[in-house]
């Protein structure tokens, strides 16, 4: 067997290979893709999996042998690159292949150095790269609408709220002085992919069972909506009441999506705080 000192400088070699292989799809679609919006926090992913990976010093087993289905995995991910080169697909198409490919490559590698009990301790950060791989345009389109959609409606149950009059004819909304329209810009996207990230990351940190980790993670919809529906009734009243200029390109309206990701994050703090909670169940009660 390898000495351990050995794998762990070979697994960095391949660490820097994956890199080097993701970096040109990666860069090519985060600076040419469109909307960038998808795209924008894919860079991000791979320092935090690094982080997450390396802050333990125990998690590796130094006696343990290597596991030939890691052998599986690299040829799984050879073959994406392979096919990514003879097909040349489009920008999210080769992004999806070579990161895939790569993402295959370094857990593949990882396993047949280091084992499976190894991987198994270290399994979050390689599926938190997963993060990396563009989803196809198709489907990002379904959850931009079904943000704008969902975003709509609460709009318009704020509205109802505070008792601001108004006619709503699908996604547009006629009121005193102007209208206004919920567009795709308005859906909130890139905070939501954002507090996906966030939340997946906080409930592998801070809580103990993985149904509490999803309802953390599903949480990030409604509060995304939430958070969509209060900056669009706070741009039409500080509008109305203060400045038009505000919601015809005012900062608040261009820039000030990170005061209501601030909101976002506030909700999704609390409701991690609650699942946190110890049950008020005693083993006392329970007999």
């Amino acid at each position: 067997m390898m000495p351990y000192r050995r794998r762990v400088m070979v697994f960095l070699v391949c660490v820097a290979g994956a890199l080097a292989l993701m970096g040109g799809p990666v860069r090519d679609m985060v600076l040419k893709g469109r909307p960038k919006d998808y795209y924008t926090h894919i860079p991000l992913i791979p320092a935090i999996s690094a982080y997450v990976l390396f802050k333990r010093k125990d998690v590796l087993c130094r006696n343990e042998p290597g596991s030939p289905l890691g052998g599986l995995a690299i040829a799984g991910g050879l073959g994406l690159v392979v096919i990514d080169t003879v097909s040349r697909p489009g920008l999210v198409g080769r992004a999806e292949l070579v990161v895939t490919g790569a993402v295959l490559i370094l857990a593949g590698t990882f396993l047949a150095l280091f084992g499976k009990r190894s991987f198994r301790r270290t399994l979050f950060p390689f599926l938190f790269l997963v993060f990396m791989i563009p989803l196809p345009a198709s489907m990002m389109s379904a959850i931009v609408s079904a943000l704008v959609t969902a975003s709509t409606g609460m709009t318009s149950l704020l509205f109802k709220a505070l008792g601001v009059p108004f006619v709503q004819e699908g996604a547009y909304f006629h009121l005193p002085v102007f209208d206004i329209e919920v567009a795709q810009e308005c859906s909130g996207i890139r905070s939501s992919i954002a507090l996906a990230i966030t939340t997946v990351l906080a409930g592998h940190i801070f809580l103990d069972k993985f149904w509490k980790k999803v309802l953390l993670v599903l949480a990030v919809f409604p509060v995304t909506v939430l958070k969509n529906g209060v900056r669009i009734l706070s741009l039409y009243l500080l509008s109305y009441f203060i400045d038009i200029k505000i919601i015809e390109g005012g900062f608040l309206h261009r820039s000030g999506g990170f005061i209501f990701f601030g909101l976002g994050l506030v909700i999704l703090g609390y409701v991690l705080w609650i699942l946190r909670k110890p049950s008020s169940v005693t083993q006392a009660d329970r007999d």
